[in-house]
This record gives C-alpha cells, structure tokens and sequence, in this order.
C-alpha cells in the first residue's frame, strides 16, 4: 500500500532549508543568501521509495515559536495545531553548522511540541573552515535524536535523508525542558483550555495567544492573572534551561582546530563593507557599475533581438494576403511585442547582478550599513531588503517585508517600496533615455545613459524615504523598534542557482508581459484601426486620389502618411485620445502618450508595447523602423516641433518614476494590510506626486 508522509522543514533564517527542498523535489524556488528570502510555505512531492513519497513543506526561517513577525508567524500557525491538514508527521530540521547553539534552542522548541525530528547539520564545510568540527553520532547521542552532516547547496546527504525519513522515527522520548517550578494546577487548566495535547505544547500556545486577538485571548489573560503568570519571566528560564542542555551536547561533539582562516577573512571584509563611510561608498560604486553593464553589456543582444522582430514582421507582411489579418500580426502583436521583448538583455543582466549580489551575501551588509541613514525616515536595516528586490519586482518585496517586526516600520515599508524603480520600469526609462542621450554621449570612459538611469533609480529610493518621513508622523506604532539581522556567511554564488533565477525571471517577464502585452495591442489595433463609419469614409474619400498615383512615387508616400495619421486621429482610438488629452497636455504629453499611460495600469511595461502599436497603426505602410526612430521623428501638427522634446521626455521619466502603474502591486498590498485603504491610499500619493512632479519638470524646463 502507498503512503505519504507530510514533513516540515523547520530552521533559523538562511540556514539552507530551501536549497535542501529544491535538492529534494527537484523544484526551483529562489535561493539567496539574507534572512527573510523565504516569506511563505512552499510545497513539493519526493520520493522515498516505490511504495513511499514524502510531501515536503518548506517554512520560513524564524528564530523560536515566539513569533515577532507575519513570516515567523506561518511556521508557527503549521506546528502548533495537529488538527492542521498539513501538520507534519515528521520536522526535518536544518541548522547552520557554524552557529549550531543557536538554532538547537528552536530544534528543542519544536521537539518539546511531541513532533519527531531529524536534525540536518548543513553548512559543515564552512564551520570546518573556520575550524569547527562536530561529531554527528555523539551529537544525536546527546540529544537523543537522529543527525546527520549535509550540504544543501552541493546537494549532498540527500539520498542519506531520504533513507533517514523511510525509517520513519518516532520521535524522541526525552524533553529538553520540564516544566516542573510551575503550579500543576495551572498547567492542566491552560492544557484544557489550549486543548494541547502536553503542558509546554498548551503553556506555549497560550502565551503567544495572549499576545494575538484570538477567541480564547480573554480567557487565557484572566487564567494568567489567577495564577500570577509572567510570560517574560517564564521565556527567560525557559531559555536558560534549554541553553544549559544544548551546551552539553554541543561541548561533547565538537572540537576545534586552531586557525581560522575563514572566519578572520570574514572579519576583515566586513570591516570594509559595514563601514558607515567605506560601505556606503563601496555600495554606491557597486550600484553605478551595475548601472553602466545595463546598457554597456546589452547592446548587440539588444540589436539581436531588434533584428529578429524586424525580419520576422517583414517576412510575414510579405508572406500573408494584404488585408486586415496581415495588418493585425505585423503591426499590432508584433510591434508591440517588439517594444518590450528589446529590453529582456537589459532586465536579464539587472537580476543577474541582484542575484550575484544576494548569493555572497552581501545584502545582508546593505541592510546593516543602510540601517542608521533610514531610521530618521521611520524605516530600519531590515527595510532595505524589501527595498533593493523592489528594483526586481514590487510583489515579492512587498511580502518580503513580513520579516519586519515592528507593525509600523512594515506598513510604511510596504506603502513605499513601489517607489523604487522595478524591471518593469526599465523598458520605460531605456526607450526614454535613448531618446534624450545621444549614442556616443561619455562622461570620460563612462557612458551617459547608465549614469542617467543611475540616477532614476536614485530619484526612486529619494522619494521612497520622503515618503516614509511623511508617512512617519500618520503611522502609529504601540511597540518599539530596534534592528536584529543575522550577517550570514560570505559564500560563492552557485552559478546553478544563478542560471535558474535568471530563467525563472525572464520567463516570467516574458510570459507575463507578453500575455499582457498582446492583448493589449489586439485591442488597441482594433481601436486605433476603427472608427465611426462615416469619418473614415469621409477620410477615404479625401485620398480617393492615391489609387491613380503610382505607388511608389514621393507624392503617394506622403499622400499615405497624412493618410494614415488622419485614420488614426479619427478612430476610436484617437477619440478616446482626444477627450483625455486636457487632462494631461500639462505635463507635455499628447493623446498617445495618454492612452499608453492608460494602458499601463495593467502594467508598466505595457506603456512600450502601446506607443509600438499605435505608432506602428499610424505610421506609414511598410514602416517596420524601431519604436524609438518612430517616436524620435513625430511632430506635433500645430506646432511644428517634436513631440518628444527635451521637457517632454524628463517629464514622462518622472511621471512613471513615482506613478504606481501596477495593478498587481495594488493587489498585494490589499492582501498584506488587510484593507483596501491603504491599498487605495498608496495609489493615490503615488499618482499625485507623479502628476505634480511631472507637471513641475515640464514648466522648469520648457
């Protein structure tokens, strides 16, 4: 008969549980190397045998089943209650080799629970390097479960697991701590009213009851004043019992060699990068030379992809019938496809510098060294995590934030991170940049455009700690703040693990954005290619001309072209344009600009995929020259100039710097605050202070 055994992966954070749950499912969940990169459980299948799978959970990273933040509390949520669909019938639990004392005080926590565990010391090879060395029978020995030494990121001790977990232990019989300096009588009362199944179980439970609005908050506080109860005073002899235990056990399978190297290493480089001045300095170098590899790295795989899009829409506008179907492939899917899809080098070397970064660990530095230049703004160290993977994608970040602990330094956090300049603003800033910076534009051996787009990105993280000195004074707070971030290990990137991220991402990026972006431009061709039935008669009747003029004469070019573009202004599309077009002429902006604003609130990559399509439906026919060449040459019929002027370009830079086109940004905030005020709140701000600093940089620089 089949089983299937449920087993959680429990550890501190950026321990390794979810390099081992990808070496254990084979699935390809991201892995870096900072605390709080696992926000919410994942789960995966494994096989142990023909007649046995194992479904693995793997949960956030926390400290001890006294949760302080929104991660901590989903592992906890899943180990307290047995009557939990998914509660686990074995705990694997990950510990870092080179910090083992303190993560054995949550293995015991999570022992004492009645669960059976399995102890995994990972990270062996680098506690060894520093000189550290334990013996895994004698620890088990002393701790009375089975260990066993892994490697998560090699990927080695996984068959080792597998062989523990179809043994399928019972769990240990021995409590690490006993809970005997309590009256009896209390501890039956708060195991019945808990309904645990063992007093620490019971006692546990409701101390972190008393602390959440639960139903039995109410009862729990009056059996805790009965009785005289000091939660804080019972975690610290708590603590203290469970440390005298682990100690024994630790001192008797551990030994050590003199030297370590690599821990005097470690010191060393930190010296360096968690220096308030050097560190700082060294990050801000860092940021610009990543900025420069954007568009210095990018350029022929740009071109590459431009030349495909471009054979590809002349092949098949010379292969199809003419008539609408040709129409709708070559100048509505395709060109808007081709707008975003030029930009996928630039996103994919973006997220392959992050992750590079993330892997070393070196984020976690970011977050020590940034903590004391973000405090006056109401925010912490831990808020730049959230902060910098925002420069990926806001939706992550967002939940990423639930490893904040104070509830009003993650509501502010959450409500500002948008403002950081994401993937999906890169196409955006690229087109306009290009635009407005020449080609062979220098500053000595530095090209202009990356220190340009350096300085978006600069204007993105200014306004997100304005924002957050604002909201400072509005966000109330009943708890106190204080900054507690592991430093983890430095440790070579995994190119694997690197060469996964950047698939994973751009595929997203690509099958994301594409859905998007191609129905979109199906629409946006229809709209733009239609219109009230006698204008584009009359209009057809005006040129009725063109079909005597031999076709491949200047006059009929031009004839095409004035055409084409009156086509444009009559259909729904232009309609539409037209009526919106006062609302936004302020800020220099015409009525195309205006429907590509539109369009990217779905999202704002959609924005190039929208100018593509309109101004490949109202360009000349046979007219396949990139979105940048059409844009750079528009001018405005009235007043002779470019569309695209100087002021006109700096001022659509600032509007999408602090514009939240991101539907799916306002969904989860939604999710993560519980309420649509803030939800609503957060899209309001942001589109007034892109609306006014927009209209701001057009007047200054008109």
């Amino acid at each position: 008969m089949k089983q299937e055994l449920t087993v959680a992966l429990v550890g501190n954070p950026n321990s390794g549980k979810t390099s081992l749950f990808n070496a254990l499912t084979g699935l390809n969940f991201k892995v870096s190397n900072f605390p709080g990169t696992t926000v919410e459980k994942k789960t995966g299948y494994c096989k142990l045998s023909e007649n046995v799978s194992a479904q693995i959970i793997d949960l956030p990273g926390t400290y001890s089943l006294y949760p302080k933040s929104a991660d901590e509390l989903v592992t906890y949520d899943l180990l307290r209650n047995k009557s939990e669909i998914n509660f686990p019938d074995l705990v694997l639990f990950i510990a870092d080799s080179s910090n083992l004392k303190r993560n054995l005080l949550l293995m015991s926590q999570v022992a004492d629970l009645g669960v059976p565990v399995i102890l995994a010391l990972n990270m062996v090879d680098l506690a060894e390097k520093r000189g550290i060395f334990y013996d895994a029978e004698i620890l088990s020995n002393a701790l009375k479960i089975p260990v066993l030494s892994i490697n998560a990121r090699k990927r080695n001790g996984v068959n080792e697991i597998k062989n523990i977990l179809l043994e399928e232990h019972q769990g240990n019989k021995n409590k690490y701590f006993t809970i005997d300096f309590l009256d009896t009588h209390f501890l039956d009362e708060v195991t019945e009213l808990t309904d645990k199944k063992n007093h620490y179980a019971g006692l546990q439970y409701a101390i972190n009851a008393a602390n959440f609005n639960t139903p039995k908050t109410k009862q729990i506080k009056l059996l805790f004043e009965k009785y005289h109860f000091d939660s804080k005073l019972f975690q610290e002899k708590e603590i203290l019992e469970r440390y005298h235990i682990i100690d024994n056990a630790v001192r008797l399978s551990r030994s050590q060699k003199t030297g370590s190297f690599a821990k005097s290493f470690s010191n060393k480089i930190d010296k360096i990068l968690t220096h308030h001045f050097g560190g700082l300095s060294l990050f801000l170098l860092m940021m610009f030379l990543v900025f420069q590899a954007i568009f210095s790295l990018s350029t022929y795989p740009m071109e590459w992809v431009e030349i495909i899009f471009l054979k590809s829409s002349q092949y098949i506008e010379n292969s199809l019938p003419a008539g609408v179907l040709n129409d709708l492939i070559v100048h509505g899917i395709l060109a808007g496809l081709s707008g975003v899809m030029v930009f996928l080098p630039q996103i994919i070397i973006l997220f392959a510098f992050i992750a590079v970064l993330e892997d070393i660990g070196y984020m976690a530095r970011v977050g020590f060294i940034m903590d004391r230049i973000m405090r006056p703004f109401g925010l912490n160290g831990k808020s730049i995590v959230p902060l910098i993977s925002g420069m990926a994608c806001a939706v992550p970040s967002i939940m990423a934030s639930r490893s904040i602990e104070n509830k009003k330094e993650r509501l502010i956090t959450i409500l500002v991170t948008p403002l950081m300049s994401c993937s999906a603003r890169l196409p955006v800033y690229t087109l306009l940049i290009s635009m407005l910076v020449p080609d062979d534009t220098q500053w000595g051996p530095f090209n202009m455009k990356g220190i340009v787009l350096m300085f978006m990105y600069f204007i993105g993280f200014g306004a997100a700690l304005f924002s957050a000195f604002i909201f400072k004074f509005f966000v109330k707070s009943e708890t106190k703040d204080y900054f507690l971030m592991e430093l983890p290990s430095y440790k070579l990137p995994v190119f694997s693990n690197i060469l996964i991220t950047l698939y994973e991402k751009g595929k997203a990026f690509v099958w994301g954005a594409g859905k998007i972006i191609v129905a979109v431009s199906v629409i946006l061709w229809a709209l733009a290619s239609f219109g009230p039935r006698e204008k584009m008669h009359s209009i057809d009747q005006k040129y009725s001309s063109l079909n005597s003029i031999t076709l491949v004469s200047p006059i009929n070019d031009s004839l095409l072209a004035k055409r084409s573009s009156e086509k444009l202004q009559a259909s729904y599309a232009g309609e539409f344009g037209r009526w919106i077009e006062p609302a936004i002429r302020p800020l220099g902006f015409d009525w195309k600009i205006g429907i590509a604003i539109l369009t990217s609130l779905a999202a704002r990559e959609v924005f190039v995929g929208t100018m593509s399509t309109i101004y490949s439906v109202g360009g000349d026919i046979g007219d396949l020259n990139t979105i940048r060449h059409k844009m750079t040459s528009e001018m405005n019929p009235e007043t002779g100039k470019p569309v695209f002027s100087i002021a006109a370009v700096l001022s659509l830079l600032i509007f999408y710097a602090f514009a939240l086109q991101c539907m799916s940004t306002v969904s989860i905030v939604r999710s993560e605050t519980k309420s649509w005020r803030w939800a609503l709140i957060q899209f309001v701000y942001m589109t007034a202070l892109a609306y006014l600093s927009s209209l701001a940089v057009f007047n200054i620089f008109s």
